[in-house]
């Protein structure tokens, strides 16, 4: 399939509306799927809101904005996206969730239909298994905020073919995405990375080697880190950086990946971060 024609977002949340964004805002038509009436609103009207801020900083005209949102749809139903070419789920990071996701999009979708996940920790083999179509199964990894930051993991299942490859960095490439190719391997490149991180900056706060002040601002001003480890963490989700350290710490059974009490702590008691008001920081104020 050379050209991407229609594509489909399964998740209206941050990262799902925020890739929708960047495919309209690259002249496709996108359909944004969420099962939830009221999240599916709240996603369309968060690209609504980041669209009026490009154009009050004037790095869109209004023109330009009535034009993204008109390739812009949403729907509830996911036989909605039977007639996208390529379609990128973008669910909650659950592993039976995405399967089931997967399963029920690969019964809609045309057989020639690409199917993508926005996973940061769940194997795509294992995703791809799970369907009729494996060759045409891929990871393509956005990082957060979608229209905002450059990079994207282009993760190759080992089913996936060089077809699909080729055209899925042609698509990302086209979304105006700097790429990184990575195996399928727990974390891939960047969480495999961050991840170990933000969970060790987690033990020196636990410690009591600094404040979450003291931390972060060694991370910026010693290592010129834009953000702070706990900034960081807040704004990607406690429950979800733990997550992917309990799956790094399972499939890769080291110690050193063992995700630290604190932060078992903060997720236990809602402390999620930005989503929940707060985290290491409180945003209520």
């Amino acid at each position: 399939m050379d050209t991407i024609r229609c594509i489909g977002v399964v998740g209206a949340g941050q990262m799902g509306s925020g890739i929708a964004q960047v495919a309209a805002q690259a002249g496709i038509e996108v359909l944004l799927h969420d099962a939830s009436g009221p999240a599916l609103a709240r996603g369309l009207a968060a690209i609504e809101s980041n669209l009026e801020r490009s154009v009050q900083k004037e790095k869109l005209t209004g023109e330009q904005r009535n034009a993204v949102i008109a390739r812009l749809r949403g729907a509830t139903r996911l036989d909605d996206l039977a007639s996208c070419d390529f379609v990128i789920e973008a669910a909650t990071e659950d592993l039976e969730v995405k399967v089931a996701l997967f399963r029920a999009l690969d019964a809609s979708l045309a057989p020639g239909a690409i199917l993508a996940t926005n996973t940061s920790s769940i194997p795509v083999t294992r995703l791809a298994g799970a369907t009729a179509r494996p060759e045409r199964v891929i990871g393509l990894h956005f990082m957060n905020p979608v229209p905002v930051m450059k990079l994207v993991e282009v993760v190759r299942a080992l089913q996936t073919s060089d077809a699909t490859y080729k055209t899925t960095c042609e698509l990302a490439e086209r979304l105006g995405k700097a790429l990184i190719t990575t195996k399928d391997m727990p974390g891939f490149i960047v969480n495999r990375m961050l991840i170990p991180f933000l969970n060790e900056a987690c033990f020196a706060l636990q410690e009591g080697l600094g404040t979450v002040q003291d931390i972060d601002q060694g991370a910026k001003l010693g290592l010129n880190h834009p953000m702070g480890p706990f900034e960081l963490a807040d704004l990607i989700g406690l429950d979800t950086c733990l997550y992917i350290a309990e799956v790094l710490h399972q499939e890769l059974g080291e110690d050193k990946y063992r995700p630290a009490t604190l932060l078992r702590n903060y997720v236990s008691a809602g402390w999620l971060g930005r989503k929940t008001g707060k985290g290491f920081y409180d945003y209520a104020k």
